[in-house]
């Protein structure tokens, strides 16, 4: 494919620090393996369609085993120029930069193309989830493996094709995974490591319908900043149809961690294990106004106006999935506002209910907006005596926490664990730490036993979910 000067002319200084070069319509192929030994830059990365932020932040690091030449296959367009702007900051950035080559190939036949050339090993995506199932399966077919963005399916039809590529990775001996940056939440790890300390927690009870043993609650926002700059959105992130409704998307990090969290490193059975019970679904409604400062268009595309009335876009961006998981019950929910109140952020919300206490994140103004983990015992249990029990086993857990802590809510039976902003990382250092997990795994050439079938029954939840909501 030429270079087309005219096109590439506001990012001309970019192309030339990352050292793009296009693509000739000849290539050469070279026989790349697809088994690992620790050995620098054996993993060669491909990356597919880049039209969702989530692609760059995978690279915002780098990484010993992984080759600094990146080959990119992806339509034309503002979506793939905005990734390599966002690569040519990491690379230019003056703490850490980056070193990232992108050999990039523009075209509609960007999939066909990357099979064919196989010019490397690994393929990671995010983008629009229209074809990404489709996209997956056919690039697990010819031999590749797959590091994909959530979610991997957004409908019933798209989960029974996901079914068929995780049957095609092990036929083919590779690893199709999906990025669940959330494991990495500090928070989130230590809500975990206390629900597994029965003098702290008890057992998980068993809950109810109104009353659920784990509830995760999720709010996000259209209009945000990422990487301190204002994130331009592409028009179809509002069409249900290329993104999947609220219900399939972030819900998918709130399935996987009722799972993670609550039945660790064990396999959970879609068929067997997961009780569907009730779902629901409602909009988001946004003004032409709204739409146009996300995405700098002054215009509702063609395909989003079946979803405006009176100039408002009504996009289905939240949800809400109740079910049973080896017998537990289950609530997980996710709403999307337009934008965060002033000085606030997006916030997560997980409770886990045991025999003896109840461990509860909050992220709310009461804590600054950053997540804080909470234990407090249930009615009946000998407060002083908890007190003394939490204490002893926060210090235990401090050797392997450097630095944990534990303070008392001020009028409360209510116990706050004291985090060292160490371990505070942040959302987009959780890209880097869900690739390096991922890259143990191509060295070790397989996945934990139960990543698969708990991969299947998270997309089973969030697809039936979709469908009981309709």
């Amino acid at each position: 494919m030429k270079f087309n000067s005219k096109f590439w002319s506001p990012v001309a200084a970019s192309i030339l620090l990352l050292s793009i070069a296009c693509t000739n319509e000849k290539n050469v192929e070279e026989e790349v393996k697809t088994t690992f030994s620790g050995e620098k830059n054996e993993i060669k990365l491909l990356t597919l369609d880049p039209g969702h932020f989530h692609a760059h932040l995978v690279k915002k690091s780098m990484y010993e085993q992984v080759d600094p030449k990146v080959h990119v296959y992806a339509p034309d367009g503002p979506e793939l120029v905005a990734y390599l702007q966002a690569i040519e900051s990491f690379n230019t950035r003056e703490e850490n930069p980056t070193s990232w080559e992108l050999d990039v190939y523009k075209g509609d036949d960007f999939l066909e193309r990357m099979i064919r050339e196989r010019k490397g090993n690994v393929m990671v995506t995010a983008g629009n989830n229209r074809e990404k199932t489709a996209n997956i399966k056919a690039t697990v077919d010819a031999g590749f493996h797959v590091l994909a963005d959530k979610p991997m399916a957004i409908d019933v039809a798209g989960f029974e094709l996901l079914k068929e590529a995780f049957a095609s990775a092990e036929e083919n001996n590779v690893l199709l995974y999906d990025i669940m940056t959330e494991r990495f939440e500090i928070s989130t790890i230590l809500q975990r490591e206390f629900s597994m300390i029965p003098e702290v927690f008890g057992t998980l009870v068993e809950g109810s319908l109104d009353d659920p043993a784990i509830t995760k609650e999720s709010v996000h926002h259209f209009f945000k900043q990422v990487s301190g700059k204002p994130l331009i959105r592409p028009a179809w992130f509002y069409d249900v149809n290329q993104q999947g409704n609220g219900i399939v998307d972030v819900t998918t990090h709130l399935v996987d961690l009722v799972q993670w969290e609550s039945f660790p490193e064990k396999i959970i059975n879609y068929e067997t294990d997961i009780e569907m019970l009730e779902a629901e679904r409602w909009t988001t409604d946004l003004t032409l106004e709204q739409f146009s400062r996300s995405t700098g268009l002054d215009a509702y595309p063609a395909y989003l106006q079946n979803v405006v009335e009176d100039d408002t876009l009504k996009v289905y961006g939240n949800g809400e999935i109740s079910y049973k998981i080896n017998g537990i019950h289950a609530k997980v929910s996710v709403i999307w506002n337009y934008i965060a109140p002033e000085g606030s952020a997006d916030t997560h919300y997980s409770i886990m209910r045991g025999t003896k206490s109840n461990l509860i994140i909050r992220q709310d103004a009461e804590q600054d907006y950053i997540t804080e983990l909470y234990i407090e015992p249930v009615e009946g249990v000998d407060t002083e005596a908890f007190e003394s029990t939490v204490q002893e086993q926060v210090q235990q857990l401090a050797g392997k926490f450097a630095g944990l802590d534990v303070v008392k809510v001020p009028g409360k039976a209510s116990w706050r664990i004291v985090i060292p902003q160490a371990f505070r990382t942040s959302h987009e250092d959780h890209f880097r730490e869900v690739t390096e997990a991922y890259i143990r795994y191509l060295t070790a050439g397989k996945l934990p036993d139960w990543e698969v079938p708990n991969m299947l029954a998270k997309y089973y939840v969030t697809t039936q979910g979709l469908e009981l909501a309709k």
